[in-house]
């Protein structure tokens, strides 16, 4: 079987990264180790885990302008807040005088990134990709700035070179530098076997195509940074390895800790699923509610990864204790939904948090659901608001006492409200989830 292979080549595989470049990570240097802006701002955020060459890409920085680039596959209308981490690198990117580039993986999501997954992807259409990426695109355009300065920040889909390659072609340039043995050492492609779940041909080209990315983007571009998630390191390395191997230039990579939370949960999700960043996806006082949620351990990291406050205002602000550290989060919940939203989008988050907690009342951000003249079952009201996510859940809540309707705790899942019971209902699933029904 080929995970037998693996114990004899993973000695090679684990130095593979020094023969490269030299490897630094966050907690052996301090943020004094660096000369430019960059490093330094990227370390004192808390966004290092890993860099290649530090010495030599910190002397890049404080030379000329760095052009580097984050990928991001379209498998999905809107990107969630695990993504953010890695639009963050290339803000501070940009903050620090560089120019980001924001990679839409067309090309590389027709095949599927193996990291990270038990099962193959669902392969998308070529009508759907470009969907997904028009939805997209927003979210970057409020994140980074697009204009045509030197570090104007730039849009790019790799379907653009990736599918004009031939077969063969692309097995002539980059097929010679990369080894099997090598391949199968990597986390995306050895936990996939040692789990024997199957591992398609397709999906182990991945790395491939993201390493000849990093191949164009370097010859097109003069792009010599690639950023991205710590999951992301072997791929990066790879580039990094085929630039040097092909054209004899010295490129870099730059990792960011896999962000999760105190309670150890992996940063993006919630009880009630992604937390998304397009408005379409995810109303935005339900986006606000989640950061403002955020566990009194995590406000200072987070207003640091998430946000632009000064180091010495967020330092104030998670010393806070007790019931006053609900400052700090609202700030947070302020700070990341005007980056994301808007500031309108936060303002009107933080004015229907108050009329719903501080007020009692109804606030006019709260999502909405027209009743109809028959009216609807209590379980389908919540379903359809996505309060649950099947009746079956909607029956366990409603026994467990959780929903209320104007202040009525209701338990009987055949109950159906109608119009005539208001003009305006306010139903709440516990204490966080709540919306308004309407004739």
């Amino acid at each position: 079987m080929a995970p037998a292979l693996l114990p004899s080549v993973r000695a090679r595989a684990r130095d593979f990264p020094r023969r490269v470049h030299a490897v630094k990570r966050a907690g052996t240097m301090s943020d004094t180790a660096f000369d430019s802006d960059l490093l330094r701002l990227l370390s004192t955020r808390g966004h290092l885990h890993q860099i290649t060459d530090p010495g030599a890409l910190d002397q890049l920085a404080t030379r000329e302008i760095v052009t580097g680039y984050v990928g991001f596959d379209p498998t999905a209308p809107s990107l969630h807040i695990g993504n953010l981490a890695s639009i963050m690198l290339l803000r501070r990117l940009q903050q620090a005088g560089h120019r980001p580039i924001v990679i839409m993986g067309g090309g590389t999501a027709k095949v599927g990134d193996p990291s990270g997954k038990d099962e193959t992807r669902q392969l998308l259409t070529e009508e759907r990709l470009a969907s997904n990426i028009a939805s997209i695109k927003g979210s970057f355009e409020q994140i980074l700035r697009f204009d045509d300065s030197d570090t104007g920040a730039l849009l790019i889909d790799n379907d653009d070179w990736l599918s004009k390659l031939g077969y063969i072609e692309m097995l002539r340039t980059v097929g010679p530098h990369f080894t099997l043995n090598r391949m199968l050492t990597f986390d995306s492609v050895k936990l996939r076997l040692e789990r024997e779940q199957p591992l398609s041909f397709l999906e182990f080209n991945y790395m491939i195509m993201q390493a000849y990315d990093f191949l164009v983007l370097a010859r097109d571009y003069n792009c010599r940074l690639q950023l991205g998630g710590s999951d992301q390191w072997g791929n990066i390395v790879n580039g990094i390895e085929l630039n040097r191997r092909i054209d004899g230039r010295e490129v870099y990579g730059f990792t960011a800790p896999l962000i999760t939370r105190a309670d150890g949960a992996k940063m993006g999700k919630s009880v009630d699923g992604a937390i998304w960043l397009n408005e379409d996806a995810l109303p935005a006082y339900d986006f606000w509610q989640y950061w403002r949620n955020t566990d009194d351990r995590d406000v200072g990291k987070f207003l640091r990864l998430f946000t632009d406050l000064p180091l010495d205002e967020i330092a104030r602000l998670e010393a806070l204790e007790g019931a006053e550290i609900n400052e700090a989060k609202i700030v947070l919940a302020n700070e990341v939904t005007g980056m994301v939203r808007g500031l309108d989008a936060a303002k009107a988050a933080e004015a229907t948090a108050r009329d719903t907690f501080a007020g009692g009342g109804a606030g006019e951000d709260l999502p909405t659901l027209a009743l109809g003249e028959d009216g609807i079952r209590i379980g389908a009201v919540l379903t359809q608001l996505g309060f649950t996510a099947s009746n079956g859940e909607a029956k366990r809540k409603l026994a467990e006492g959780a929903v209320k309707l104007d202040g009525e705790t209701i338990s009987d899942p055949g109950r159906v409200i109608t119009a005539s019971e208001g003009a305006s209902l306010k139903l709440s699933l516990g204490k966080k989830r709540h919306a308004i029904l309407t004739r």
